[in-house]
């Protein structure tokens, strides 16, 4: 069923009528078009729609890596101004330093916090374990698959304990049958920790799988079209994509994507 945009109390993100337009030069090009949206603390949100149509825009705004034209982003209350160690950010690709092991991949963003070496290390150790990657903690990105390395990404994305997770298309790159292990780690992990996560895809099953709710995005110049609430049972695994409810849900999401997808078209 199609949810609000609007009216969540006390939610930790805030998106208030977003405009995001890019000067080029072949002239301006709206990107975003008065976006709004609430977020609460501890939900999974999935962000769907046609391929340009300005989902990785949004969620680098949300990062603090790209800025508003008109509106306003808070987290928490505070504005979005820049980059914060607040906000963990996972790419498709993975995006990680090639000199360092995976421990100090995913230990290299607490270096800047007030902890111990003992705290740290005991983090590392954590995440290390949580993505199952002991045996590996040695190895340098060149020794990992794919599928290792995104585990890293997200480990080191964990490991600073942010309040808000932003993950763009974060299996995009890996094949089917990885692809589906890792979604299940990710569904596994937030399970247990419930982070609060915001998460693009061009996958829809993927989305209907992973999140609590699925925004759908409009053809550029973005607005949201609809928000699906999912209110399929946690825990979720492979064998729910059989279920009816779970077809019902993904065909929805599907036709109203295609629709913008069509329009982009013309």
């Amino acid at each position: 069923m199609a949810g609000n945009t609007q009216g969540i109390t006390n939610a930790m993100v805030k998106i208030k009528n977003v405009k995001k337009i890019y000067e080029t030069s072949r002239g301006n090009v709206a990107a975003l078009d008065g976006v709004s949206l609430d977020i609460q603390k501890n939900e999974f949100v999935c962000l769907v729609g046609p391929s340009g149509c300005g989902k990785s825009t949004l969620l680098n705004i949300l990062a603090g890596l790209e800025q508003v034209t008109e509106g306003e982003v808070l987290v928490n209350e505070q504005p979005v101004t820049g980059p914060s160690s607040d906000r963990g950010i996972v790419f498709q690709q993975y995006a990680l330093f090639p000199w360092l092991t995976v421990e100090k991949n995913i230990a290299y963003g607490l270096r800047n916090k007030k902890l111990t070496p003992q705290e740290r290390n005991d983090i590392t150790d954590h995440y290390i374990a949580m993505v199952g990657l002991d045996e590996f903690r040695k190895s340098y990105p060149k020794e990992l698959s794919g599928g290792m390395k995104q585990r890293v990404a997200i480990a080191r994305a964990y490991a600073v304990n942010p309040m808000l997770l932003l993950l763009d298309e974060p299996f995009g790159a890996l094949d089917a049958q990885t692809r589906s292990q890792l979604q299940a780690e990710l569904l596994t992990t937030w399970e247990k920790e419930h982070k609060t996560c915001f998460f693009i895809t061009h996958d829809v099953e993927e989305a209907v799988l992973l999140a609590q709710r699925v925004v759908i995005m409009s053809n550029r110049p973005a607005k949201i079209k609809k928000i699906v609430e999912i209110d399929i049972p946690h825990p979720r695994t492979q064998a729910t994509r059989m279920e009816s409810q779970f077809v019902e849900l993904k065909n929805e999401i599907w036709s109203e994507v295609y629709i913008e997808y069509l329009a982009q078209k013309k």
